[in-house]
């Protein structure tokens, strides 16, 4: 009897597995973009071969362009759509309703408040914590006052914080904890890719859940569209591990398929959780290179913060199954001697307030030193470029990071548009020289500091699900610095001189692409 190439039939599988994500993307865009080109051919029969049909097409689309340069919101993303709104008013119109208006429609805002009302009671902050921290640092207690009010979330004191400087280290640490969980793991990621990382953290799920440890994951279905074979969600739901996926793909036009789960979550037993910009995948630990070397940043949360974590999770895990968790029997009090205060936050489409990019432009107005920030996208309106600009030419130092090796070439360039401002006003920016930098982290005056999942961009801003973690913490922040310091050291200063003589083709590009960057 011949025998079966082992390699070769694993070969089979993997293309076999390509074959059937592919054309389930495939199949997925075509429908869409026919959608598309029949709304454009009716919006087109209306106009052309209608007088009333041109004059009444054009009138609603001016009424449109009224109602959304009154409507609360980013002034820059307002132009972009306005635009193509008199240029192809129908169509325009009705592609703005469904991807454009960066929030959702009442029924999804209703779900998630009834969530939101179930575990909001246990969500509650230290007892003097507030008072604490303005007895000790009166200036940056507004930052918390500003960042409680507009997200809903506590300050916490008794938390501590240990910052994880790249993926490598995420990964070692979350292995460590996941081995110590005894009551539950809770895991909520943009992406979960099938490979080294992600076979390392499952052998360890699948034996917690044999041991009767609950295990729960939400992933969301775009991010991981391309990363896992068909029979995942089957498989682990096999080993006794609890699914739900985020917003999945659909070939049906939807206004909610443009506002996306990026968060990045990881709760334990209640004592622990971790965020930050590191995903499950092979290339955030260098062990797939894509762009080069993949430089991220995390962080790991114990202590009475742990509760906001918690209370994130629960309520996307009731949004997207329907089914509440009993937080008051997962929540843990416990007592860490620190003396730092922390306020984890999230942010998205439901939330009719900003307070992730809030929280940027706050920490950029109240910087008395300096303001390091790290970001894979520079893609930023008006008012965060004046308030970077500002605090550079209030002497405040203002140094960027970015990548050197981009793994969006069409965003990269809108980053590198954005240079020529900020260089002129004496913001300080660099480039990632030895890859592509995912960090999302902002540091200041050695005591302040956010680490998460948000980009400096209008996607993390505006569409979707975002979370973080605002730190008033001195230790933290130095450990923040050393490492910005060192990443300083491999990387590339932008020289104003320089950079105002590229190439007029790389100009013109650049200032083409910015004109969408709302969109993107």
């Amino acid at each position: 009897m011949k025998q079966r190439n082992p390699s070769h039939h694993n070969l089979k599988v993997q293309h076999n597995r390509g074959l059937r994500i592919q054309n389930r993307i495939i199949i997925s865009v075509l429908l869409v973009l026919l959608q598309l080109a029949f709304l454009l051919y009716m919006a087109f029969e209306a106009s052309l071969y209608s007088v009333w049909g041109f004059t009444i097409s054009n009138l609603v689309g001016a009424i449109t362009a009224v109602y959304i340069i009154n409507k609360r919101g980013n002034p820059d993303h307002k132009i972009v759509w306005i635009i193509f709104i008199l240029i192809l008013p129908i169509f325009g119109i009705s592609v703005y309703v469904l991807w454009g208006g960066g929030r959702v429609l009442p029924h999804s805002h209703k779900k998630m408040a009834a969530c939101n009302a179930r575990y909001m009671p246990y969500l509650k902050g230290s007892e003097n914590a507030n008072e604490k921290l303005k007895y000790s640092d009166l200036m940056h207690s507004r930052q918390a006052d500003y960042l409680t009010g507009e997200s809903s979330f506590p300050l916490y004191d008794n938390t501590s914080a240990e910052y994880l400087p790249s993926g490598e280290r995420f990964f070692s640490r979350l292995l460590e904890e996941l081995e110590r969980a005894t009551h539950y793991i809770y895991i909520e990621f943009f992406i979960l890719a099938e490979g080294y990382m992600w076979e390392e953290i499952y052998t360890i799920l699948k034996e917690k859940a044999a041991r009767g440890v609950e295990v729960k994951i939400i992933f969301d279905d775009f991010g991981s569209i391309k990363r896992q074979r068909k029979n995942f969600v089957t498989k682990l739901k096999r080993n006794g591990i609890k699914v739900a996926v985020f917003n999945p793909i659909s070939p049906i036009m939807t206004t909610f398929q443009n506002n996306r789960d990026h968060r990045k979550i990881v709760v334990i037993d209640g004592e622990i959780a971790f965020t930050g910009g590191i995903n499950i995948g092979d290339e955030y630990i260098n062990r797939h290179k894509r762009f080069g070397h993949w430089m991220d940043s995390g962080i790991i949360i114990k202590g009475n913060a742990v509760k906001s974590f918690l209370y994130m999770f629960c309520t996307m895990w009731d949004f997207i199954t329907g089914k509440p968790i009993d937080m008051q029997t997962h929540i843990k009090d416990s007592y860490i001697a620190d003396d730092g205060f922390a306020i984890p936050y999230c942010d998205g489409p439901l939330n009719l307030r900003n307070p992730a990019e809030g929280i940027y432009m706050q920490i950029i107005n109240s910087a008395q030193k300096y303001v390091y920030i790290m970001t894979p996208y520079l893609i930023i309106d008006d008012m965060m470029t004046t308030a970077l600009c500002m605090a550079a030419k209030a002497g405040v130092e203002v140094c960027i990071v970015t990548p050197h090796i981009p793994d969006k070439k069409y965003v990269y360039n809108v980053t590198q548009y954005n240079y020529l401002e900020l260089l002129q006003a004496g913001v300080k920016i660099y480039e990632y020289t030895p890859g592509f930098i995912h960090s999302k982290v902002f540091l200041s005056d050695d005591i302040i500091s956010t680490v998460g999942s948000v980009n400096m961009d209008y996607r993390s801003f505006v569409f979707h699900f975002e979370c973080g973690v605002w730190l008033s913490n001195k230790e933290t922040a130095l450990n923040i610095k050393q490492h910005f310091r060192e990443i300083l050291s491999v990387s590339q200063e932008i020289d104003l001189k320089k950079w105002e003589k590229r190439p007029i083709k790389t100009r013109l590009k650049q200032a083409i692409l910015h004109i969408f960057g709302p969109l993107m």
